[in-house]
């Protein structure tokens, strides 16, 4: 078994309990007091028990801490998204697909389907033509439909075996009424 390299003086100790006492973010915490109680000579099975963590995260946190101190312990992800699309383009997008449908733009023959609804496949051309991005996922693309206020929209049942006169004098009674 090797001989633990990381010790940590009285005033690093120090500094790590201040440091633990004052931050809000539970996950930094734990890594402050792993850290410190690891440096401190606190065998790794107790620490592991304590501070609830692996044994690869502690010796993770400890070389981070070795290597660029207190600041390599706190969360150093940036936060929001990796958005392709902008607000405004997002604006555009939903402005052009409340006010045309897919065939007044290209054509009925360039649309996916009929070209009288919005689809999948209609949007990614329009994103891809106005602003120059295409997604990977079916999926970002059903995003931007609910963010630009669509919903899906399942057809409707249609029996093969009824008869259209049927329906035709039943549509009548309703309208009579």
């Amino acid at each position: 078994m090797s001989k633990r390299q990381f010790h940590l003086n009285e005033g690093e100790a120090n500094e790590l309990q201040g440091v633990f006492q004052a931050c809000k973010d539970g996950p930094t915490r734990t890594r402050l007091q792993a850290v410190r109680l690891y440096g401190l000579g606190k065998s790794v099975k107790e620490i592991e028990q304590v501070c609830v963590c692996t044994r690869s995260a502690l010796m993770t946190w400890s070389r981070e801490y070795r290597n660029g101190g207190i600041s390599e312990l706190f969360d150093q992800r940036k936060g929001g998204n990796s958005a392709k699309l902008k607000r405004n383009q997002v604006e555009q997008i939903k402005t052009l697909l409340h006010t045309y449908t897919p065939a007044q733009l290209w054509g009925a023959e360039q649309c996916a389907g009929t070209g009288d609804f919005w689809s999948v496949p209609d949007l990614a051309h329009l994103v891809e033509e106005r602003c120059h991005v295409v997604y990977l996922s079916d999926n970002s693309y059903r995003s931007l439909f609910r963010k630009c206020g669509f919903t899906r929209q399942r057809p409707g049942y249609v029996y093969r075996s009824r008869s259209t006169a049927d329906v035709m004098t039943f549509e009548e009674e309703i309208e009579k009424k």
